[in-house]
């Protein structure tokens, strides 16, 4: 039944639509032939279909328009005296006989807008006539739409400022705004009965909809109020906004004070909002708790907030009515009011008011703590967020200082901070402590204290440590190594010129870092052990024997805290990087002329080595940065580098691969040989170590005979000959030309018993070294003296 009503509503129209036409026709031919009681009858027959009460609010909007156009028309040949000859004033009292109520105000209001244009005309009784006689139309639909059309055609005939009237005894400004506030609140109050008359179900649905289209006819109204240049703010203040505001309240209705809050924030100035803010505000916990007040509040601080940064000038008017803390606390109790309200509005009611914070007052860091102090009340007490929406706004919260500022550093002295983050689960809190650093990194800020390091790894704790709630089988791998990679760029932004203070940095770092697990240490500790070490190469020279009140930082101090760390390290099963930061510490302390620390290292270096690195390829690596490192050092006395020196020959003679002790045994006659002025230089060593590994390679050829029947490729020896040429060069009375000549007949002989085996590779290699030994005969002096005994035969 009711849907056959809701598809009749199109004929309905029709017919309306033609009976309008139908009478429209019949007033133009009397207001051609100037024929007043035609006319008259004509157009309030056509007004008559206006009466309908059987379309809905869309539909009838259709209707209305038609008799709207023809209005028009009938409002030309009223102005026209001398067409009529009939005076205004008593056509005024001629077109109240209509018939009809409806018709007879439409008329009305068309003669008063035409009678209100009038020299010494009555504007003000006018006004009040017609406002008050529309009150006889009390259907909401029909009733809307005439004051809808009184305020059309009204608004521009409005006393405003210059109007006088002769009695002087009227305020012609103030008469317009009267009539244009009961004009809206009559219209109000028709607009919110329509909904009254919903019924269930979808048909509620469809007039909802249909009574939201119809809200600008009530929101001109304020609009007209806005363009009234008499509107100063003094009037505003005392009459506008109090009766604008009262309806608002008063009405109850969740869509009339929802929009009408945003038409008073969106038609009135800016500079009206600020000096009333206190009046506004006070009605925000007066709206029903349904009404989007977090969407009202910002749109109006956002409106605040663009006429703050419009001119510097307005500035102190902000700070003169405290618009800030009007604003915080209408918040406040719009909260306390809507005790329904979900947790997302209240926390973007706050990321609105910090927005306008840090656009109005950014150097007021106090405002900006507030804002987050209070979020962190209204958070307080609750389980960690689970809603995704509330979860974004917090985000919001937490990183608009950062865009604002740009520095990290500022966002650590404001204290409630890091209490917000506390809120967050934790992959969210992971997700904001990236943010953080990547902010560090973007903007290439340097934290200089230990307090603001130690509130910085608070905020990115979530990094750092496991949350009980994570098992180690959800953490994906690639996102893991990205975080603690940015952890560990993070740590060479914590710096201070002051080493005292450099110090207490690097404890805090170690203190958070160390409770980070096994998985992150190998991440972090790397970072933490070369700001150490830079520190102390700007320390190098402090022996720590400085007596005082209070020790200073010394190198030996920092060093200490290195062993701790890399022993730390060494227990995680990461016994490869520790031997590496081991080394590292070791050649500092070489620099730094300590002798018994730099000997601590090896010797943890090496008990690594012996204890802890069991791959095969590992231990290749690590005993040639041993050897490397080793003979870098020059700190050491006789008897404790003959000690390291032994342990790293006797090492590498016992690499699992022959080829590997081979090389790893030639490497270490550098440890004997430093071309260095005050290095050593023992002849007799470097020879041993070098026939040790022909030794060694002539193993390693009559093992490949047995297992491979060839003797195998001769690289080795071609490597060997190459260590006795450098040390030949070098002066090592040990090696000689004939040692040199022996070597070449031993590799060319090896070569020539099984040319099948050889490899290109060799041959190029072997090829190589004969033809700079040739080089250097055909260049002559005294290395070319040198090699002169020497007889090489170059193959083609």
């Amino acid at each position: 039944m009711l849907a056959e009503g809701f598809e009749d509503e199109d004929k309905w129209l029709a017919e309306g639509i033609a009976g309008i036409q139908h009478n429209a026709f019949f007033m133009h031919r009397a207001l051609d032939e100037n024929n007043l009681r035609d006319a008259l009858k004509y157009s309030a027959q056509m007004l008559s279909e206006l009466r309908t009460s059987r379309l809905s609010p869309h539909k009838y909007y259709d209707l209305y328009m038609r008799a709207f156009d023809e209005l028009r028309r009938l409002e030309i040949f009223f102005k026209d005296e001398t067409r009529h000859g009939v005076s205004i004033v008593d056509l005024y009292e001629l077109v109240q006989h209509a018939g009809n109520i409806l018709p007879r105000l439409y008329l009305l209001c068309t003669v008063g807008s035409v009678y209100m244009r009038c020299k010494d005309a009555p504007v003000r009784d006018v006004l009040k006539d017609l406002v008050e006689m529309c009150r006889a139309v009390q259907h909401p639909i029909r009733g809307l739409f005439l004051r809808s059309y009184l305020s059309q055609v009204s608004k521009d005939k409005l006393p405003d400022v210059g109007y006088e009237r002769e009695d002087g005894e009227s305020n012609g400004v103030m008469d317009a705004v009267e009539f244009v506030l009961q004009n809206f609140t009559e219209m109000n109050k028709l607009w919110v009965r329509l909904q009254q008359q919903q019924g269930p179900g979808r048909i509620r649905e469809k007039r909802e909809k249909e009574r939201n289209e119809l809200r600008d006819l009530v929101g001109k109204n304020l609009h007209v109020l806005s363009q009234i240049e008499g509107v100063d703010l003094e009037m505003y203040k005392d009459t506008v906004l109090p009766s604008v505001l009262e309806q608002v309240v008063n009405c109850k209705d969740e869509l009339a004070q929802f929009y009408l809050m945003e038409c008073i924030i969106q038609v009135f100035p800016d500079e009206y909002h600020l000096q009333t803010l206190e009046t506004l505000l006070g009605a925000c916990p007066q709206l029903q708790p349904t009404v989007d007040i977090k969407t009202v509040l910002s749109q109006l601080m956002d409106r605040l907030s663009n006429y703050a940064s419009s001119s510097t000038e307005v500035l102190p008017e902000f700070l003169q009515v405290e618009a800030f803390t009007k604003l915080s606390t209408a918040i406040g109790r719009v909260i306390e009011a809507q005790v329904d309200m979900p947790l997302v509005g209240a926390i973007s009611l706050h990321v609105s008011l910090l927005t306008f914070t840090l656009r109005v007052h950014p150097d007021r860091l106090d405002y900006v703590d507030e804002v987050l102090g209070s979020c962190v009340k209204k958070l307080s007490g609750k389980p960690r967020l689970d809603d995704n929406r509330a979860t974004k706004q917090v985000v919001a919260l937490l990183s608009a200082p950062l865009d604002k500022y740009n520095d990290i550093v500022t966002a650590l002295t404001l204290s409630n901070y890091p209490r917000v983050m506390d809120h967050l689960d934790h992959e969210t809190n992971k997700a904001m402590a990236m943010v953080i650093i990547q902010s560090v990194m973007k903007n290439n800020t340097y934290i200089s204290t230990a307090d603001k390091v130690e509130v910085l790894f608070e905020l990115i704790k979530g990094l750092i440590k496991d949350s009980d709630e994570t098992t180690e089988d959800e953490v994906d791998e690639e996102d893991f190594n990205e975080e603690q990679n940015s952890v560990a760029r993070l740590i060479h932004m914590l710096h201070n010129d002051d080493p005292e203070e450099m110090f207490k940095i690097i404890c805090t770092v170690k203190k958070h870092i160390m409770s980070g697990g096994p998985r992150r240490l190998p991440f972090a500790v790397p970072s933490l052990i070369f700001s150490s070490l830079r520190l102390i190469r700007q320390l190098q020279g402090q022996d720590g024997d400085i007596v005082g009140e209070e020790v200073p930082t010394t190198p030996k101090k920092i060093f200490q805290l290195l062993n701790e760390t890399i022993e730390a390290l060494a227990s995680v099963s990461s016994p490869e990087l520790a031997l590496r930061l081991s080394l590292q510490c070791a050649e500092a302390a070489n620099d730094c002329d300590l002798e018994p620390v730099a000997y601590e290292f090896f010797t943890q270096a090496f008990v690594l080595y012996e204890e802890e690195i069991a791959d095969s390829k590992a231990q290749v690596t690590a005993i040639h940065l041993i050897i490397g490192t080793l003979q870098r050092m020059n700190v050491f006395g006789v008897e404790n580098r003959d000690t390291l020196t032994h342990k790293a020959t006797g090492y590498s003679a016992k690499l699992l691969k022959k080829p590997d002790q081979c090389r790893a045994v030639y490497a270490c006659s550098h440890l004997f040989w430093v071309d260095d002025q005050d290095g050593i230089k023992d002849g007799e060593r470097v020879l041993l170590c070098l026939k040790r590994a022909l030794r060694i390679a002539n193993a390693a050829q009559q093992m490949a005979n047995v297992t491979r029947g060839s003797s195998g490729p001769v690289t080795l020896f071609v490597e060997i000959l190459n260590k006795y040429i450098y040390y030949f060069e070098k002066g090592n009375p040990q090696i000689t030309s004939s040692t040199i000549q022996g070597l070449i007949e031993l590799i060319t002989t090896e070569m020539q018993s099984d040319s099948a085996s050889a490899l290109p590779a060799s041959d190029a290699f072997l090829t190589s070294t004969l033809r700079y030994i040739q080089f250097q005969k055909q260049k002559g002096g005294i290395l070319g003296e040198k090699y002169g005994p020497i007889k090489v035969h170059i193959p083609a």
